[in-house]
């Protein structure tokens, strides 16, 4: 369990809001087996997120029918303060996004449905410049490869996260792979979400604006270091 799939996640510097005065981290613990997928390249997922904050340490622990299918957990500024962004998979209805912080779950997209169906996140952050936080990830980037975009609503609740706008025939991950490709990068015009083709065959730059996401290819795709090359600004 040593590597990428249990460190420390770092802050995504997008969102707008106030922040914690002390380091903030999250990590996952209790690993367990009790979902047996395997995406990330073993059967091993988690059952618990801690959140240090403020030289205090936070416990989750999901319940048996769900686990933390995840790499690590994702920070964000959302108003009213931090947040952690994570994958959440249940038995019987597959991946969810969901959004935690101390005092336990505040938003949450729909689980997709089916058990043993998985998204992978690209990043969060004020990605069409409204001054409001989107989440963007690759639902099932093995199957449906399509990207979706949701907005943080303020609504402590489950649910909380609208849906804004999908776009077809992108991914940034491969079955066994224990990392995601790809991410978010800024090269001064504004956020841009860095992932492969649906054929793995180009590195593509998407944008959202006016509600409307529109991709181009930026280079060839030779291998999971050029989407990584990609996240650097010509």
């Amino acid at each position: 369990m040593e590597g990428a799939r249990a460190c420390l996640a770092a802050l995504l510097a997008f969102g707008a809001g106030p922040v914690w005065a002390d380091t903030v981290s999250a990590r996952y613990d209790a690993p367990t087996t009790r979902y047996a997928h395997g995406v990330l390249g073993d059967a091993v997922e988690w059952g618990a997120r801690v959140l240090s904050a403020e030289g205090r340490e936070t416990r989750i622990t999901l319940p048996e029918a769900r686990v933390f299918e995840d790499i690590a957990p994702r920070l964000v500024t959302l108003p009213g303060g931090m947040a952690a962004i994570v994958v959440e998979s249940h038995r019987d209805f597959g991946a969810r996004l969901a959004l935690y912080r101390a005092e336990g779950l505040i938003a949450t997209t729909p689980y997709i449905g089916t058990p043993n169906r998985w998204l992978a996140p690209i990043g969060a952050g004020d990605l069409d410049g409204d001054g409001r936080v989107e989440i963007a990830y690759i639902d099932r980037p093995h199957l449906a490869k399509r990207l979706r975009v949701w907005r943080f609503d303020g609504t402590v609740a489950e649910g909380g996260l609208n849906h804004v706008v999908d776009l077809e025939g992108l991914t940034n991950h491969k079955i066994g792979w224990d990392f995601i490709a790809g991410g978010l990068r800024d090269c001064g015009s504004g956020p841009e979400m860095i992932t492969a083709d649906g054929a793995w065959a180009r590195v593509m730059a998407t944008v959202l604006r006016g509600g409307v996401l529109t991709t181009r290819e930026i280079g060839r795709y030779g291998g999971p270091d050029t989407l990584e090359a990609a996240l650097s600004c010509p």
